[in-house]
């Protein structure tokens, strides 16, 4: 097996890429990343400049890892900004470094892209020589492999890289067959917030609108960007991702998108952008002019469990951090990363650290566990755990 670099989605064929990646998890498409690519969302002005790597056994294609090398920390969702001022400290860089996640997009999912039936952990090993020999010669830091499966996560611990753990609110289907049927596993405290909550809404004069991705019109997807923007610009920051970015998704792949509108007196005033993947939904963008009582609820979370209802998916990943959504029914669920440093000292040290933060990760997540809506039965017998191996 041999390993090959290429700079571009442009040098790969979609078609041979998307063979490996498949249609499970929208974000590693060869249309999701070529937007990103194409639209300059992920350039190296932007500090995302591609590097992914290929597998190829007598020209044929085995497996492919989506690389990325940074020079800052932004949009990761994986803090490590410490690490880098530590390494200033010592007169040392720590960028560039090498990065295998979707850019701007903390949702676990594989990061391996391999035929079935290939030798997983060979595949990894062989990566990781590559990697070490690369940064030697390009002068890279380290390699970062963030929010993987756990199947994969195992593969990159046998290697010797350092598993660092954080924790995000996931919902769970349980076969609900309707989100009332879901309402009344909660205590009866909460069940009447949700329902308040949706009733504000409605008696503010909003309409909900839930359209998929191949029926939003060109006027829908420009009130969503706007909405988008304001929620960088609410902040004074600019958004990531650029109006072509959501363009290109448009024509590329709107089968995988789904898109709540919010109306009041015939004008948008809010919406949320989630993606459909086999057996999950996954919440990625939100934004209003002007608040109202509980419509971010509404759009974000409660329209979105209608819908996996509905539609039999059986999560909704609705991104990173948030804990007010531990009330409304998001369980805590340990999210992984993997670390390989070239530095020996900073290696120890990092390993150390992660060793040392995964005791109070794991509380923290049982602490948040405590605070679920769920009535006690359920609370005692269903709770869910991201990782098979159960570690802590």
């Amino acid at each position: 097996m041999e390993v090959k670099q290429i700079h571009s989605l442009t040098q790969i064929d979609a078609g041979d890429w998307n063979r490996l990646a498949g249609a499970d998890y929208p974000f590693l498409r060869h249309e999701f990343l070529s937007a990103l690519e194409q639209s300059g969302s992920v350039c190296a002005k932007t500090g995302w400049q591609a590097r992914h790597l290929l597998i190829e056994e007598q020209g044929e294609l085995q497996a492919i890892l989506p690389l990325y090398e940074k020079r800052h920390s932004w949009g990761e969702y994986v803090f490590d900004q410490a690490w880098a001022d530590a390494y200033r400290r010592h007169g040392l860089d720590y960028y560039p470094k090498w990065l295998s996640a979707v850019p701007f997009t903390p949702c676990q999912g594989p990061r391996l892209l391999a035929k079935p039936g290939a030798d997983t952990a060979e595949v990894m090993r062989l990566l990781l020589d590559f990697i070490r020999q690369a940064a030697t010669e390009k002068a890279i830091s380290s390699w970062h492999c963030l929010f993987p499966e756990p199947a994969q996560l195992a593969h990159l611990e046998a290697l010797g890289l350092s598993v660092r753990s954080g924790v995000q609110f996931q919902w769970f289907n349980r076969g609900y067959g309707d989100f009332a049927d879901y309402l009344q596993t909660l205590s009866a405290g909460k069940r009447k917030m949700i329902k308040r909550e949706r009733r504000r809404v409605t008696e503010q004069g909003i309409e909900m609108l839930r359209i998929p991705g191949t029926a939003i019109t060109e006027p829908q997807w420009q009130a969503f960007y706007q909405f988008y923007s304001l929620t960088y610009l609410k902040r004074h920051s600019q958004p990531y991702l650029t109006p072509a970015f959501f363009e290109q998704l448009a024509a590329s792949m709107p089968e995988q998108c789904l898109l709540i509108l919010a109306v009041k007196d015939r004008t948008y005033v809010g919406a949320a952008l989630s993606f459909v993947g086999t057996d999950c939904l996954y919440g990625r963008y939100w934004g209003c002019y002007e608040e109202y009582n509980a419509l971010h609820f509404e759009a974000c979370y409660y329209q979105g469990l209608d819908y996996c209802i509905e539609n039999g998916l059986q999560r909704f990943d609705s991104g990173a951090q948030g804990e007010h959504k531990i009330s409304r029914g998001f369980e805590p669920i340990t999210t992984y990363s993997a670390h390989w440093i070239k530095h020996p000292g900073f290696a120890e040290a990092v390993a150390d650290f992660v060793k040392r933060e995964q005791i109070g990760v794991h509380q923290y997540r049982q602490a948040a566990a405590a605070y679920l809506p769920f009535k006690q039965e359920k609370r005692q017998t269903d709770t869910p755990e991201a990782d098979p191996q159960n570690r802590p």
